[in-house]
């Protein structure tokens, strides 16, 4: 998609359609629909008064031939109530826009920026919604929607010229969308084309076009290293486990802190021995979406350049029941040393996060946040709308929560507690893989950070939010890239203070 400023008043704007949004207390005279020519906002008003526009959210109007534009078609999104407008749900009427008109042959839109100095964060908004809107999870259907995709987006503004720092939250915008796609283009690749090794051979490529340090180690270094809770789910599985290490180094950052950023890349998930029910199993080919969720962090630092020190740690594997599968009751000695009893082979993302956290502190990081499809039980507490957020220093589980309000992703915190680890005691090892049914969400994640010891931790459950089952206006179904956006902000704003609700 070509995404431009153009700068000629609003009704002298030629495009194929020209979006411009309303709020429901003021569908005519409220949002970008009070920026219109005259003649315009008189069509605007007549449909008001007919009630054929309501201003209600995502409510599309569209409008041929408008009076007092240039633009063939003009569409006039509801934005809802105007004070409860932000800049998530400009990222999603954007998205809304894109979705609508090229489901009706539009190739190009322009959207009326809001304001004669639109704000960076506002630019932003509408690139990021535009790319996520533009995107369908149907790489292999021979009857694509390729040709129902947007080529070019406009931000028309009315007549002012566009800054540098207007441009460079464009750019922004561009560059966290497209890696937000490529991440979600990993998570819906079969498993039967990303297998571990495809998936480091993707992570190799990546870096080298971003110009970042990519490593990749195989079985036997795995082995080597004594990686016996990552080297335990592999071992099952015909195809050979990898662990991949990107790093990123700034020349002026500080010292500290070196923040690990620890994805989960399961590609394949039967469960194991404890294999899991056939319904919905093909879904587990997104298993990964946590490691994807890295990559395409990694792909946005390398060109934004912060300031700052990332260490990207992905271990990589299958989870099968094949005749070298490790079994319940089984104990696996991890890299740290700490022995683990088996209760359940569909636990293992925790054995894999186990190693690759304590690998990531052997390489430095004072800092370890990790993301991962983890259990469904959070699913249960949180549906499909929030990602849960584990930590054992608040200061850092405060920074996420901060960013992840500012980026408009929705989490919530979850507690740890000392009684809770009660419940993954183990009579014949130090820890076991399972603390039962009841909360599954936070034993899982607070085994997790057993292997974090002192260093600063927050975990991202992502198993309800890494994906969406249905069709939404702004969002086809499928892959999301969960947290992604999150993660950026965090990055990119290390030295700001920690701030931050316990929930968002």
């Amino acid at each position: 998609m070509k995404i431009e400023f153009q700068t000629q008043a609003y009704g002298q704007v030629e495009t194929q359609a020209l979006v411009a949004y309303c709020f429901e207390d003021s569908p005519s005279s409220g949002g970008s629909v009070a920026l219109l020519p005259p003649e315009a906002r008189k069509t605007v008003e007549e449909l008001q008064a007919g009630r054929e526009l309501t201003g209600k959210s995502f409510e599309c109007t569209l409008i041929h031939r408008p009076a007092g534009l240039a633009a063939q078609k003009l569409l006039i999104l509801g934005a809802g109530k105007k004070e409860k407008f932000s800049e998530e749900q400009l990222r999603r009427l954007v998205g809304t826009a894109v979705r609508y008109l090229r489901a009706r042959t539009v190739r190009e839109l322009a959207w009326v920026m809001n304001g004669a100095a639109p704000g960076e964060g506002s630019i932003q908004a509408v690139v990021e919604g535009a790319l996520a809107a533009d995107y369908d999870a149907d790489r292999y259907r021979t009857e694509r929607n390729g040709e129902r995709r947007i080529d070019r987006l406009i931000l028309a503004t009315g007549g002012t010229a566009p800054s540098a720092t207007a441009q460079a939250a464009l750019e922004r915008g561009r560059i966290i969308g497209e890696a937000q796609n490529f991440a979600r283009d990993l998570v819906n690749e079969p498993s039967n084309f990303l297998t571990p090794t495809r998936l480091a051979e993707q992570a190799q490529a990546m870096a080298a076009q971003y110009g970042i340090e990519c490593q990749v180690l195989g079985p036997q270094e795995i082995q080597e290293m004594k990686m016996g809770a990552l080297w335990g789910v592999a071992q099952g599985s015909a195809e050979p486990p990898r662990l991949i290490v990107l790093k990123y180094a700034h020349p002026e950052a500080p010292a500290a802190p070196v923040v690990g950023i620890i994805g989960k890349g399961i590609t394949f998930d039967t469960g194991g021995i404890s294999i899991k029910p056939s319904e919905n199993m093909h879904e587990m080919k997104t298993d990964m979406a946590g490691g994807a969720t890295m990559l395409g962090v990694m792909r946005v630092i390398a060109q934004l350049k912060p300031r700052a020190r990332v260490i990207a740690v992905i271990p990589a594997t299958e989870n099968m029941p094949g005749g070298k599968a490790y079994k319940p009751g089984d104990v696996l000695t991890s890299m740290s040393g700490k022995t683990i009893e088996i209760l359940n082979t569909d636990a293992e993302s925790r054995l894999v996060l186990a190693d690759a956290l304590t690998y990531a502190k052997q390489l430095g990081c004072t800092v370890l946040i990790d993301a991962a499809t983890l259990t469904a039980a959070v699913t249960i507490a949180l549906g499909n709308i929030c990602t849960g957020v584990f930590g054992w220093n608040q200061d850092w589980v405060h920074r996420v929560l901060a960013s992840a309000a500012a980026t408009g992703e929705k989490m919530w915190q979850l507690p740890v507690d000392e009684d809770y680890r009660e419940q993954y005691k183990s009579l014949v090892a130090d820890l076991a893989n399972t603390g039962g049914r009841y909360g599954g969400a936070i034993t899982g994640a607070m085994f997790v950070g057993e292997f974090a010891g002192e260093t600063p931790w927050v975990h991202l459950d992502i198993a309800g939010t890494r994906w969406s089952n249905e069709e939404k206006p702004y969002l086809a179904k499928g892959p999301t890239g969960a947290a992604l956006r999150t993660l950026v902000h965090l990055i990119m704003n290390l030295d700001a203070p920690a701030e931050g609700s316990k929930h968002q």
